[in-house]
């Protein structure tokens, strides 16, 4: 009777031992990328690992949704048991995605704007907290990107990663400075134009039909044929001059509104005496005749304009002379950092897989025909520190002029802001409020106190805090 219990057992140990092996099996299955670090394994070491599908969602024109079909193609050569579908919405993007989300037909990985639907998405749970990724890949981490390009919804939780970040700078045409025998734009930081030597140039490069410029008696500034400047009029163009100001769009501690305050004032009246007083840069309503900056630069109906460094992929493709400096200076260099993200669904059933897909759309290498034409701009560090790498994307290239390096790679990495719609909670609700009431100031209508003063109660009550500070 003893020898039957001891078989027993004995079956029943080896019993327990198969599934036990049997469960390990099928773990090492379909977490591979788990018991390798997260690390994106070889085509060889896919044999045998279950056969999954993730799906992306972008935006963007056909050139740039391109570079995706190439890293899913790579992705796919190096991950045999995946199969990525690529999902193009060419327009209405974020209603298309919202309606797709409240369906359930949700993606694992999109594309999203900061501004728009990312936080409300986030605010719902609906993403991943990539800082729990970002903190244990040894290939690529917080320290490994360059500034400003994660979104957090509070401290710690991060919704999303952008594949590049996108600054601001000065573009001109140098053959207009040549012309008028002025210096050109500074490049480098340490060198850049205070407020007042800017306005003077920016004076000087504007001409009426009948060539006086605006520092002269008889200059008519109903009859610009040139402007010294074109200036957009949006928050991420008059962001730039806030932050150089000290300014923002909210407080420190995130409770109160700011545009009315001293230094955010200063800078919105300032960029309106460009328009109303000094007569060189066009209002909104003669902006409308002005065409993009590679042609308005081309064909001088400007000297100069602030824009974002994407412009530079239309200007490599313009025949003429451009060049591109640092912004002038209030108080101190500043850029603004604007650019979107992309974030991985809490209902994706395969979020490490998900993660090394997002680490190949960052990998600047899999965009690089992209970034060399002028469009983006590289997410990781070391290919602005590294100088083959650097290189790569910045020499001998018609997309990136002489001062591009100092003007644009240096102030990002040295002197760059968070955009507000990454930090400023309910951002867009505040300047539902503000726009209407900055469209007086554009215009000449009503003074920058006097505007944001008029609605500074009502924009108070869309303040909800800041996202970069635990409340």
């Amino acid at each position: 009777m003893g020898q039957k219990k001891i078989a027993t057992v004995f079956i029943l140990m080896l019993f327990l031992i198969m599934t036990v092996l049997s469960a390990c099996s099928k773990s090492d299955s379909s977490n591979g990328s788990e018991a390798a670090g997260g690390a994106a394994s070889s085509a060889d070491g896919n044999a045998g690992k279950e056969s999954i599908t993730l799906r992306l969602t972008v935006w963007g024109a056909p050139e740039e949704v391109e570079p995706y079909k190439n890293v899913i193609q790579k992705f796919e050569a190096e991950h045999t048991n995946i199969k990525v579908e690529l999902q193009h919405i060419a327009a209405d993007y974020d209603t298309k995605l919202t309606t797709m989300v409240a369906g359930n037909d949700v993606p694992d990985i999109a594309m999203m704007e900061s501004g728009s639907i990312a936080y409300p998405l986030a605010e719902q749970g609906k993403f991943y907290n990539l800082q729990d990724f970002l903190a244990t890949d040894s290939d690529m981490n917080e320290s490994s990107l360059v500034p400003n390009i994660t979104y957090s919804l509070e401290p710690g939780n991060v919704i999303g990663i952008a594949p590049g970040p996108e600054t601001f700078a000065l573009f001109y045409n140098e053959d207009v400075f040549k012309e008028l025998g002025i210096e050109p734009p500074p490049s480098k930081a340490s060198e850049a134009w205070s407020w007042d030597q800017f306005v003077e140039v920016a004076k000087q490069l504007t001409l009426d039909s009948n060539g006086k410029n605006a520092t002269e008696d008889g200059f008519d500034p109903k009859n610009i044929k040139q402007y010294g400047l074109n200036l957009p009029t949006w928050w991420g163009s008059y962001s730039n001059f806030i932050y150089s100001n000290g300014g923002d769009f909210v407080s420190q501690d995130g409770q109160s509104f700011a545009l009315n305050q001293p230094e955010a004032v200063e800078a919105l009246q300032k960029m309106a005496d460009l328009i109303n007083v000094h007569h060189v840069s066009p209002s909104p309503v003669q902006a409308k005749n002005i065409p993009s900056t590679n042609v308005a630069l081309q064909t001088k109906k400007v000297a100069m304009a602030i824009d974002g460094q994407w412009a530079s992929s239309a200007l490599a493709k313009s025949n003429f002379n451009f060049n591109v400096g640092v912004l002038p200076v209030m108080k101190e260099p500043m850029t603004t950092v604007v650019c979107a993200m992309f974030s991985i669904f809490k209902s994706s059933e395969h979020p490490e897989e998900a993660w090394e897909l997002v680490k190949a759309l960052i990998e600047p290498e899999a965009s690089i025909d992209m970034i060399k034409a002028g469009t983006w701009m590289p997410a990781a560090r070391d290919w602005y520190t590294d100088e083959t790498l650097l290189a790569k994307w910045t020499e001998g290239l018609a997309s990136r002029p002489s001062g591009y390096k100092d003007a644009v790679i240096d102030v990002l990495l040295n002197h760059s802001h968070q955009t507000p719609t990454g930090y400023v909670k309910n951002f867009n609700k505040i300047m539902d409020v503000v726009n209407p009431a900055l469209d007086k100031v554009w215009l000449g209508k009503e003074s920058a106190q006097e505007a944001m003063d008029s609605i500074a109660a009502k924009a108070q009550e869309q303040v909800k805090g800041r996202r970069d500070i635990a409340n």
